[in-house]
């Protein structure tokens, strides 16, 4: 039995989460063509920085080239918006982001701590000129200023630009589900797989000849978990990525981060203790919230394929769209 679908079947669905995304194509040459982005994901609309949320991880496979992580995995909690973009463009998306949460918060670096910036990647250079280093730090401030919680646009937008999925255009999808009073968001940047490995269509077997490729999925959830409960959802995106049809090949980088918006914790208190309600995870509700993230990651890399348009890119290179 499938889970219900959200109102706008979105990330954005769980309360306070805030999407936002910069979008780059132009043709440089006949050879060279920026086709890439930036997208930017908030948990709540406050400032991420002193109101923190737990958050837990997986690295499903680990070629990638994130940031961030390494503190989350250590203190479960997150304190910047979480970043897409391509491979070559994690130090400029870093940098910007940076910035922009340091324009809006005296204090970092001053008189309090520094700032863990999170940043995620998949490779788009089939299609985009990725040594042109188009990004630059301004992009990322655009997408996190841009960003709203409405309906996430999708497809071959933002992040999502450039990259390739099953052998078609991929990209940004997203989808969401109901659990009980709660509510399950993932968005992902499909980036992986081979035509004849798909599970949901029938695909021609004619591949083109992309690298093993990668997957972002970024779960949302206003369920009250803490980190190693997100952290036990996150894994559960790999049941999701099965289902599509991936192997999860050695050259892939199958990264999931898992937040919860409830339970903000505080980065200043005078108290010594902190207090919160979580979820039991032996109550039937934490079985029926990993189901809500294996159907959201399945059918956001599903819509990731359908929402993208056929694309143009460096050296004449066409990569179409899903014919699902």
């Amino acid at each position: 039995m499938h889970l219900q679908k959200g109102k706008a079947n979105c990330i954005t669905d769980v309360p306070g989460v805030k999407v936002g995304h910069t979008t780059l194509y132009e043709k440089l040459t006949e050879e060279k063509t920026i086709c890439t982005g930036v997208t930017a994901i908030l948990p709540h609309e406050g400032n991420l920085f002193r109101k923190k949320v737990r958050t837990g991880s997986a690295v499903i496979n680990g070629y990638g080239k994130t940031t961030g992580l390494v503190q989350i995995e250590e203190l479960g909690l997150l304190e910047s918006p979480i970043m897409l973009t391509n491979t070559f463009s994690v130090g400029a998306v870093w940098q910007g982001t940076l910035k922009y949460m340091l324009d809006r918060t005296q204090e970092i670096g001053d008189t309090t701590s520094s700032i863990n910036i999170v940043v995620g990647e998949c490779n788009d250079s089939y299609l985009n000129s990725i040594r042109e280093q188009a990004i630059k730090p301004t992009h990322a401030i655009s997408a996190l200023e841009n960003a709203t919680n409405d309906p996430v646009e999708e497809g071959d937008v933002g992040a999502g630009k450039g990259m390739v999925c099953f052998g078609y255009k991929g990209g940004i999808g997203t989808a969401s589900r109901t659990v009980n009073t709660y509510t399950v968001g993932c968005l992902v940047v499909s980036n992986f797989g081979k035509r004849e490995h798909a599970l949901f269509a029938n695909l021609e077997t004619t591949q083109i000849p992309t690298p093993d490729g990668s997957i972002m999925m970024i779960i949302a959830t206003d369920a009250p978990l803490y980190d190693r409960q997100l952290k036990r959802l996150a894994k559960r995106c790999a049941a999701g990525l099965g289902r599509t049809g991936s192997r999860i090949d050695n050259g892939s980088g199958d990264i999931a981060i898992a937040f919860s918006t409830a339970n903000v914790y505080d980065h200043k208190s005078d108290s010594a203790k902190e207090t919160a309600s979580f979820l039991r995870d032996d109550h039937p509700v934490m079985n029926d919230l990993f189901q809500a993230v294996i159907e959201t990651t399945e059918e956001a890399v599903i819509r990731s394929l359908m929402q993208a348009k056929t694309t143009e890119g460096r050296n004449g290179r066409v990569v179409e769209k899903a014919p699902i």
